[in-house]
């Protein structure tokens, strides 16, 4: 993953490359999706879902394809936990968005079921799994999300750095998840560890939990507070479009010291019931149209190339992102969850 930056500015110029040749490609793309679903119009998939407008995304695959879609909204950290007790017969079929490492160690425990989706060809190798248990539908980067009215209340200036959110100014103004629930806050945890090293790592998160209140059980939950100006600082897997949109005074900041990500996938649970149905998700999340459909209604990076970035996003460009190894995070899960548990509890 050390080219992990060049690869989405490729993303990126592909994108600018092929606008205006996309619509042949997707009308051919929805013909043969209309094809292959016909015989399961009517059908139900279940899917657990760790991402952003859920309603509308499956609105529109139910409108391609006639599967209905019964969905629960679950942090990545909680759906690993569930499949594990659940032990191989899940109550649902498709497993759509969270944290990555959360699926490497679902598909190190044989949680997952083996598909590659013929769409996935136009995915990036560096986005999904080798062995074709999962695949990258997006790419999600950590943002700051800070109250711009209530920093400028306090008299305190916004955060532009990791660094910055150690400053006394900040004590109790600063809310992430936690970590054992939550792929974003896990993610955060990682990229630390990762490249400061663990011993600098864990000295700077000990730094960190003295501005930190309490840790909230879901990603979502530290934008939202701090939209609300509960806290001046969210520390979010998004950049908070939605919450501007309903007229919140926040702005996102790619923390220019290093800007965690990762890509967030889609996978089939082990022991589907409608696998068929379940396969044909994965196929339209990864089409040219499912792909537009996810980025219009939850602005991240497309994995497939050629789909355009979400405007709000053409400042990644800019960002410095972190170095991570996202094997190294999925094998380590286990292990630096209960150091962080037994460090700071919540």
């Amino acid at each position: 993953m050390k080219k992990s930056l060049s690869l989405i500015l490729i993303i990126a110029m592909l994108s600018l490359l092929v606008i205006g040749c996309g619509t042949n490609s997707e009308k051919a793309t929805n013909t043969e999706t209309n094809a292959s679903t016909n015989s399961l119009k009517g059908t139900t998939i279940k899917v657990f879902a760790a991402y952003g407008g859920k309603d509308q995304i499956f609105s529109e695959f139910e409108k391609d394809t006639g599967i209905k879609v019964e969905y629960l909204g679950m942090s990545s950290g909680e759906v690993l936990a569930r499949i594990r007790a659940e032990k191989g017969k899940p109550l649902a079929d498709v497993w759509f968005g969270g944290g990555v490492d959360s699926f490497i160690a679902a598909k190190n425990d044989g949680l997952l079921e083996k598909y590659v989706s013929k769409e996935a060809e136009k995915v990036p190798v560096q986005f999904k799994d080798k062995d074709g248990y999962w695949t990258g539908v997006s790419l999600v980067t950590v943002n700051f999300i800070v109250n711009e009215q209530v920093s400028k209340e306090k008299g305190i200036e916004i955060p532009q750095k990791w660094t910055d959110l150690l400053k006394p100014e900040f004590k109790d103004e600063i809310l992430m998840s936690n970590p054992s629930i939550s792929g974003t806050a896990y993610t955060i945890l990682s990229c630390i560890l990762q490249t400061m090293g663990k011993e600098k790592g864990w000295a700077y998160l000990e730094e960190l939990d003295k501005n930190i209140p309490y840790y909230a059980k879901r990603g979502s939950e530290p934008p939202k507070k701090a939209a609300l100006g509960e806290v001046i600082v969210g520390l979010a897997p998004d950049t908070g479009e939605k919450l501007k949109a309903e007229g919140y005074p926040i702005v996102s900041v790619f923390p220019k010291d290093g800007t965690p990500w990762w890509p967030s996938p889609v996978a089939i649970l082990k022991g589907a019931e409608n696998l068929e149905g379940a396969k044909a998700f994965v196929d339209w999340c990864l089409s040219e149209k499912g792909q537009k459909v996810l980025r219009d209604n939850c602005p991240r990076v497309p994995t497939r190339e050629g789909i355009e970035l979400p405007e709000v996003l053409k400042g990644i460009k800019d960002a410095k992102l972190m170095d991570i190894n996202f094997e190294v995070a999925g094998k380590e899960r286990d292990s630096i969850v209960e150091e962080w548990k037994q460090r700071f509890g919540n």
